[in-house]
């Protein structure tokens, strides 16, 4: 029901729009929509599937681009792009490990976790760059490829994003080891009763977050050739906040890919409402504000008519 309302809602609004603005509904206005949630898309899945087992992560912007900086970094050390990458991706996996550890070992909550390494992680890139953004406009072509490259007219980002979601979104709705994601997001001591190590679910599930945040991290770099010690400051609260008007609980135990993208969607549409009719910037910031304090306050409801 939260996904054929949040297409319905989508349809109007772009019908509104169509109306509203002769560019809207261009295919350059349509591509730039598609490309600025499709990177954003992949750390939304990992978002969603950590908000099901009953955790958050704030640190996600911070970790896109500790990745994009390592890797970088790496690249103008005489690495190749590849290998770079992988390293980026690799250390972005090692942050979602010593979160989990936090998590699951000492015993500390996801918020307050996530909010350190997002701090700490942060500072990091810093470090690495000394608050300078590094070029990298000497990148190989067939890497660039990746974030500014096209299959038939279809930018590569988009189909890497489609396939992330597609897999994920099959693997949440049928893999065993997906169900005890929501049998530990949906009541935790039930699921140890069942023979279910809930600690080893969110454990990974931490490390699979920061894994797609590091993947969209490499993404960027490729597709911006630079990386930039502040980029994606605010990122999760875009992030959380399509996970949770898509329907992923902040009590954990619900949610779907699939809805956590259409709230992606719905996010991109009413900012590039916003833009194509020259509404303030200060404005668009507050309406997104807005439309997220509606989504929780519906979740809350709807959470508590079912109790």
């Amino acid at each position: 029901m939260r996904e054929t309302g949040l297409i319905v809602i989508i349809l109007a609004l772009s019908v509104a729009m169509t109306f509203a603005s002769p560019h809207f509904a261009t295919w350059g206005n349509v591509r730039a929509m598609l490309m600025s949630f499709s990177v954003e898309g992949i750390v939304v899945v990992g978002m969603t599937v950590l908000l099901i087992v009953g955790g958050i992560d704030l640190s996600v912007g911070s970790v896109v681009c500790f990745s994009m900086v390592v890797s970088g970094a790496m690249f103008l050390m005489g690495v190749d792009p590849w290998t770079a990458s992988l390293i980026g991706i690799s250390v972005s996996a090692l942050i979602g490990a010593a979160m989990g550890f936090f998590v699951t070992v000492v015993g500390l909550n996801h918020f307050i976790t996530s909010l350190a390494a997002m701090v700490i992680v942060r500072g990091m890139s810093l470090i690495v760059t000394k608050g300078t953004p590094l070029s990298l406009f000497t990148l190989p072509p067939e890497f660039k490829a990746i974030g500014q490259g096209e299959f038939y007219g279809i930018p590569f980002v988009i189909i890497i994003f489609v396939a992330v979601v597609v897999m994920f979104d099959f693997l949440l709705r049928r893999a065993t080891a997906f169900r005890k994601v929501f049998y530990t997001g949906s009541n935790e001591k039930a699921a140890q009763y069942s023979g279910i190590r809930t600690r080893q679910v969110k454990f990974w599930v931490t490390v699979l977050c920061s894994t797609l945040a590091g993947v969209a991290g490499v993404i960027y770099m490729s597709r911006f050739g630079a990386a930039t010690p502040t980029f994606g400051v605010g990122m999760e609260l875009n992030i959380i906040a399509a996970a949770v008007i898509g329907g992923a609980s902040l009590n954990g135990g619900s949610g779907t890919i699939f809805g956590a993208i259409l709230g992606m969607a719905l996010l991109s549409v009413v900012s590039s409402s916003l833009i194509l009719l020259d509404v303030s910037v200060y404005w668009q910031d507050m309406i997104k504000g807005c439309i997220l304090l509606g989504a929780v306050s519906i979740d809350h409801f709807l959470h508590s008519k079912k109790r």
